[in-house]
């Protein structure tokens, strides 16, 4: 790192914790103290602003967050850039992906890893995220993407991208008016699901048991395997579903299709990268490495 002391702020900032921080730098919490002290010296400003053991970040505090994550992203990309320049990479890389990702993530960090390594043949697989397990472990396909939250001691998770599962209708839905329904509401109103095997469906399940509702309890109208599918499906009647925010960005933009908060129910979880424990691969590696780095805007 160029400067330690903006790896040090950054760290606290995104922690707000000094106790965490000098764990995750694996330096003394009185010399992450001593970094920031210096930063704010120089800077001429606070950045924090403390209640208690409880620190916040001060107006100052979040400009400066904004471009130190600028600059390390920049970091980031030389360093990896000036690497690639002594290597020759060519081959057949193998990806599979479940459908949400592989319809809605990929396709834009695929078309720019082409173009800096086109000699690397790319074979891509969709399937839920089940089968995308499957397949991995028989050993045909190199890396996985995948959406769901379960865990086998068999591969090695590495997160890849923040997602979010949301309530969506058509726009015209006479609930669309709402401010936010509650979870009980679900019950009653006609969903759409995707189908068993699908990582979407189990992080669903696994959020529901939080607000005490069970799968089974919900009134599904259809389960169906693609997206697009419920989408469309949605344009033409009174029914719901809970999608990834990745998969409906276009038709929010285009206004045919909205967002329905439901109270106390947030359904976050990680796009995971996942591999055979112990396989080694340099064509994965680099792949893996250049996707962190893709800059995804919602």
């Amino acid at each position: 790192m160029f400067d330690f002391r903006l790896k040090v702020f950054d760290t606290v900032a995104k922690r707000l914790n000094f106790t965490r921080a000098a764990r995750e730098l694996h330096i003394t919490q009185p010399a992450v103290t001593k970094h920031f002290q210096e930063i704010e010296h120089q800077l001429g400003t606070q950045l924090f602003d403390r209640n208690g053991t409880k620190i916040s970040l001060t107006a100052s505090g979040n400009v400066l967050l904004k471009y130190t994550e600028q600059l390390f992203g920049i970091y980031r990309n030389m360093e990896f850039e000036i690497a690639q320049l002594s290597k020759q990479y060519k081959g057949l890389l193998r990806i599979g992906a479940s459908t949400t990702i592989a319809q809605y993530v990929l396709p834009p960090v695929l078309a720019e890893f082409h173009g800096k390594f086109k000699d690397i043949k790319i074979e891509l697989t969709i399937h839920n995220t089940e089968m995308i397990e499957q397949l991995l472990e028989q050993k045909k396909i190199d890396i996985g993407l995948i959406e769901g939250s379960s865990k086998s001691s068999l591969f090695h998770y590495t997160p890849f991208l923040k997602d979010e599962i949301v309530l969506v209708a058509k726009a015209a839905h006479p609930l669309a008016q709402k401010n936010m329904l509650k979870a009980e509401d679900l019950k009653s109103i006609p969903l759409l699901l995707r189908e068993p095997g699908s990582g979407t469906l189990e992080t669903l399940s696994f959020a529901l048991k939080s607000v005490g509702i069970k799968i089974n309890e919900l009134q599904v109208e259809m389960q169906l395997g693609n997206t697009e599918s419920i989408k469309l499906y949605l344009l033409h009647s009174d029914a719901m579903a809970l999608l990834s925010i990745h998969s409906v960005l276009q038709e929010l933009r285009n206004n045919t299709l909205t967002i329905i908060d439901v109270k106390k129910l947030s359904i976050e979880r990680d796009f995971q990268f996942i591999q055979l424990l112990g396989a080694h691969n340099s064509l994965t590696a680099l792949f893996l490495n250049f996707a962190q780095r893709y800059n995804f805007k919602l």
